[in-house]
């Protein structure tokens, strides 16, 4: 069996999630990256690290790349992560004008793009970026369950 070749943007979302995953954060990580190909932000996530509920690696990206860019607009930007983001994520990147989403591993609990809310598709959603779901999803979905069995154990 051929293994798939991942864009790089999404190899460093995982590389992310798996430094995450060593701290002790819930391995999601993601890459923002400019309609030219450059890598304008990569993180993982950092809620326990940082105290905060909203440091998921999406925000952390989106922030990282607006400041960079001296815009809230990321118009033209491609996000990579590899967990479907949840209803906040899904707000902000509508609010910074995310061109297309890229995600591995898709949630069902909290996941608001092709699960629970579907953010994206609701009236009052004034901007939705493509979406193409299931991108490094093998890898995304063993490095979350191996995390969540490795806490109950």
């Amino acid at each position: 069996m051929m293994k798939q070749k991942l864009p790089d943007p999404m190899r460093l979302a995982l590389a992310e999630a798996h430094a995450a995953a060593a701290r002790g954060e819930v391995p999601v990580g993601a890459a923002l990256v400019a309609s030219d190909g450059e890598v304008l932000a990569v993180a993982g996530n950092r809620t326990l690290e940082l105290k905060d509920p909203t440091a998921h690696a999406e925000m952390l990206v989106i922030r990282e790349a607006a400041r960079r860019l001296g815009s809230e607009r990321l118009n033209g930007c491609d996000l990579h992560v590899t967990l479907e983001p949840c209803a906040m994520c899904a707000a902000a990147i509508s609010f910074a004008r995310v061109r297309r989403v890229y995600f591995g591993a898709g949630d069902e609990k909290m996941g608001a793009v092709e699960h629970g809310p579907r953010f994206f598709s609701q009236p009052t959603c004034h901007h939705a970026p493509e979406v193409y779901g299931g991108i490094g999803e093998s890898e995304a979905v063993a490095l979350l369950k191996d995390f969540f069995r490795s806490r109950r154990s």
